[in-house]
């Protein structure tokens, strides 16, 4: 018998013959069929499990569902998929936070839709890495064709490229990075024409990214990394509705320049994480070119404009950008993660190139071998294109769209709900889909009412009937919605509304009775 010649056996109902157990689990062509039947399992368990849940979430606390799980032996393998299967409803799905649910109103977590899952599922199972193409051949392509794709909605023009990313965050870095070595080789070019030559070490102090107040996070943890430390962003203040102030942006542009400082980075943001506010591009674009400054757009959350039907021109300015961060998986609907980085040069992107022997090496782009590994921060990498592609493919972009203008008509709706309300006080009227209020009534003291407001949404959450983010707004605690589901409706955010003054109320009727272990009505 060849040594190359599979057994008649069928490997699926039992462990292969003559072959340790592990490798009867390996995904090949002699175990498809065994895939194909634990897969199915598990898509049922999911599509049951989400068919009968009636609550975003059942409240668990850490106390109570970390001792399953730190009794769970993993030396001691279940050996049955089935069996793994009922033990991971009982640690993980029975409790999971379901962003499906229509009062699921926290974070911005998207509901997915069915064609992202299916390229998920697809993507997994051949676990192509998009770094080389001899990695990923056909998956490179499609990846690229999704970048310009992107590119083109934005407006960048014919040198535009970019890389698929792992979230917002390291979209940013990227981005970031590339700002700073282009001011650097900019400051560098200088000084030696001038005489003085300076060194990068020697430059890094002096650079500064000018940011809004209401900024995400991750600018300044890109600055940490980089090298130039927390101190080298710059707050913008905002306006009141959370906008970048461009008047306190040209004065802090001109008191850089007088100080011998170098801006390398102007960060706009086309929606804010707790406002959903959208910085005024095209101003903030003028005051960039003057200044020859980078400028970034982060449109982490706001990038679902560009295929609305209704609101594209909110994102006007955005084509004159330098980097542009888009997050698919917060207002594409697609699964966690699908991010990316766009640049309107596309040898910028140099600046995060090295080529390795055994990888990438030179001679692969002298023959002009796409290898997306030239342009990114990570090696091995997921190809998460391949469900926006599939989206794409099936829904097209007009219906991807309407479902984000849907949120944000809601949140229009929700907006009018909170100011017509007595019991709340509403910061500013939404661009975007999120709304951050305030319960207010029954105490005029501002302590007691964070209180009440911290209460009533560590209450709601435990009850399980929905979940709401928060916030801190001027020193004081505030409530969030982020909407992001178009089955959430107008009468989902009013039960949401009653319910935390419910619990705000008995919090302020009782507040010592209130603190924290709360009652909780499982959800079955």
């Amino acid at each position: 018998m060849s040594l190359l010649a599979h057994p008649a056996e069928d490997p699926s109902s039992g462990p292969i013959p003559g072959a340790a157990d592990g490798r009867a689990h390996l995904f090949n062509d002699r175990t498809a069929d065994r895939y194909r039947r634990s897969v199915s399992d598990g898509v049922g368990l999911v599509a049951s499990t989400v068919a009968r849940t009636t609550r975003p979430f059942t409240g668990v606390t850490p106390a109570e569902l970390a001792p399953e799980i730190a009794g769970i032996d993993l030396e001691r393998p279940l050996g049955d998929p089935a069996a793994a299967l009922d033990e991971l409803e009982r640690v993980y799905l029975k409790d999971a936070v379901y962003f499906h649910h229509p009062r699921y109103l926290a974070h911005l977590n998207c509901p997915v839709v069915i064609p992202a899952l299916l390229g998920e599922a697809i993507l997994s199972a051949v676990n192509s890495s998009l770094d080389t193409w001899d990695q990923s051949a056909g998956g490179t392509l499609i990846e690229r064709r999704l970048i310009d794709w992107t590119a083109a909605r934005l407006g960048l023009g014919e040198a535009a490229d970019g890389i698929f990313t792992s979230g917002g965050t390291q979209s940013n870095l990227h981005a970031m990075l590339l700002a700073r070595d282009e001011a650097c080789k900019l400051v560098e070019k200088e000084t030696a024409a001038a005489g003085t030559p300076l060194t990068k070490p020697q430059i890094l102090p002096r650079l500064r990214i000018l940011a809004s107040q209401a900024s995400h996070f991750s600018i300044a943890k890109a600055a940490a990394v980089l090298g130039l430390g927390y101190e080298a962003v710059i707050a913008v203040p905002c306006d009141q509705d959370r906008r970048m102030r461009t008047v306190a942006l040209a004065r802090e542009l001109d008191r850089c320049r007088r100080d011998g400082l170098v801006v390398m980075a102007v960060v706009a943001t086309a929606g804010t994480t707790d406002f959903g506010s959208i910085d005024p591009l095209p101003e903030i674009a003028d005051l960039c070119a003057r200044a020859g400054a980078w400028l970034h757009v982060d449109a982490a959350y706001g990038c679902g404009l560009l295929v609305s039907p209704r609101r594209r021109h909110l994102l006007d300015g955005i084509e004159r950008a330098d980097s542009v961060t888009v997050d698919y998986h917060k207002s594409f609907f697609q699964p966690v993660s699908s991010s990316a980085v766009l640049v309107r040069d596309r040898t910028t992107l140099s600046h995060a190139t090295y080529h390795a022997d055994y990888l990438n090496p030179a001679h692969s782009a002298e023959r002009l071998i796409p290898n997306q590994v030239d342009k990114s921060l990570q090696t091995t990498r997921r190809f998460d294109a391949l469900k926006l592609w599939l989206t794409l493919r099936v829904m097209g972009a007009d219906a991807v769209g309407e479902l984000f203008d849907e949120v944000v008509d809601r949140a229009a709706e929700a907006w009018r709900l909170l100011d017509a309300d007595p019991r709340y006080e509403v910061v500013t009227r939404p661009q975007l889909s999120t709304l951050v209020f305030r319960y207010t009534g029954g105490s005029a003291d501002p302590g007691v009412l964070d209180r009440a407001n911290l209460h009533a949404r560590e209450a709601l959450a435990a009850s399980g009937e929905a979940v709401v983010a928060g916030t801190v707004v001027d020193g004081a605690h505030y409530l969030k919605f982020t909407l992001l589901n178009p089955e959430t409706s107008v009468g989902d955010i009013a039960h949401v509304l009653d319910l935390l003054a419910c619990h705000a109320d008995q919090y302020l009727s009782s507040p010592d009775a209130a603190e924290p272990e709360f009652t909780r009505a499982r959800a079955s």
